[in-house]
């Protein structure tokens, strides 16, 4: 057994020095016999639990939970036991063979497959998954539906890594059968680890409704004006038709409205309709470029409210323009001292 030792030693120092082509890690084989070697690996699903459908333009929440399949396909004998010593280490191994299905340090990473779905979270961690279970709580991900995502399927890839038990060796220097029960004496166990990963691929759905955006916009108002006009062009680029639809407006200072609400009634998809707001500015206004927010508040096919994203109208605000009379006043006063002085010459001269 000594010399038997002395090799497994030997080859614990080989595979210290190759661990890294073998892709395994510590614990590494620490010596003792093999008797059996299991064949299978985990196998990981996912599945999404609640619902998998959202609107566009929502921040919402994945709830996704993992399940291992994973189990033992089958085993062959390396090792025939040849005294009670070997039967007991061979039963003491294959006890721990069937945890080879064992998803171990389990991450999952979720990946979106395109730019109208962003993934906003990070990683999520499971300490293990056993053969047949699920996870006792889904895992939570993060996402930002565009807003103005087509409404259709959108895949997303669920890159899973894990480790698993690969195989386990024991040793014990002899049995003791005195007493009420055999006892190895100083048994020991070693096991090799590998590394897995898997890509589980996750569907989405954003729903169908009716969605918009501005086509042009235009809002030249004057500090201090009243009753200025801005116009919208919006444009029905969803899937579904909008009733009694009115686009508003939403104001600050330093303008103000009577008239910020304008009626569009149905718009089909595909269709535009321009609406007109008007607006008073203060006198004390800061000439510059605005942003007004806008947004369409319609019903839907359910008969349900719903208000659209809001959708900025740029608006440029100039100077107030200086008043005509002033200009005239003095074109006048030199036209009539120009005359006085002409006049005055030709009295002299006379």
């Amino acid at each position: 057994m000594e010399i038997k030792f002395a090799i497994a030693m030997a080859l614990m120092l080989t595979l210290l020095a190759t661990g890294q082509a073998q892709n395994s890690y510590i614990p590494y084989e620490l010596g003792g016999d093999n008797y059996y070697t299991m064949y299978g690996s985990p196998d990981i699903s996912a599945s999404i639990s609640g619902t998998n459908e959202f609107e566009r333009g929502d921040t919402v929440t994945l709830y996704v939970d993992l399940t291992n399949y994973g189990r033992i396909i089958g085993f062959k004998e390396d090792q025939t036991p040849q005294d009670p010593k070997e039967f007991a280490l061979a039963a003491s191994e294959l006890q721990k063979e069937y945890s080879k299905p064992t998803a171990l340090g389990v991450t999952a990473s979720l990946i979106s497959e395109g730019p109208q779905i962003e993934v906003k979270s990070g990683d999520q961690v499971i300490e293990s998954l056993k053969s047949g279970d699920k996870t006792k709580n889904p895992l939570k991900y993060t996402l930002k539906i565009g807003e103005h995502a087509p409404a259709g399927k959108y895949p997303l890839k669920l890159n899973v890594s894990y480790d698993y038990q690969d195989n386990v060796r024991v040793y014990a220097a002899k049995l003791i059968t005195s007493g009420s029960s055999p006892t190895l004496s100083n048994y020991r166990e070693s096991y090799i680890y590998q590394k897995a990963n898997q890509t589980v691929p996750i569907t989405i759905i954003v729903k169908k409704q009716a969605d918009f955006e501005i086509l042009n916009a235009t809002g030249i108002l004057t500090v201090g004006g009243d009753n200025e006009q801005i116009s919208a062009t919006y444009r029905n680029i969803g899937e579904y038709p909008t009733k009694d639809a009115v686009a508003r407006l939403s104001i600050f200072k330093p303008f103000s409205s009577t008239d910020d609400q304008a009626f569009i009634g149905t718009l089909q998809p595909g269709e535009e309709a321009t609406v007109v707001f008007r607006l008073d500015v203060d006198s004390d206004a800061t000439p510059k470029d605005y942003g007004i927010n806008s947004e369409i508040k319609y019903t839907d096919i359910n008969g349900d409210t719903v208000i659209s994203e809001s959708m900025k109208i740029p608006v440029t605000l100039r100077a107030e323009s200086a008043s005509l009379l002033l200009p005239a006043a003095i074109v006048l006063i030199i036209i009539v001292a120009a005359g006085g002085y002409m006049y005055k010459k030709r009295q002299k001269k006379a």
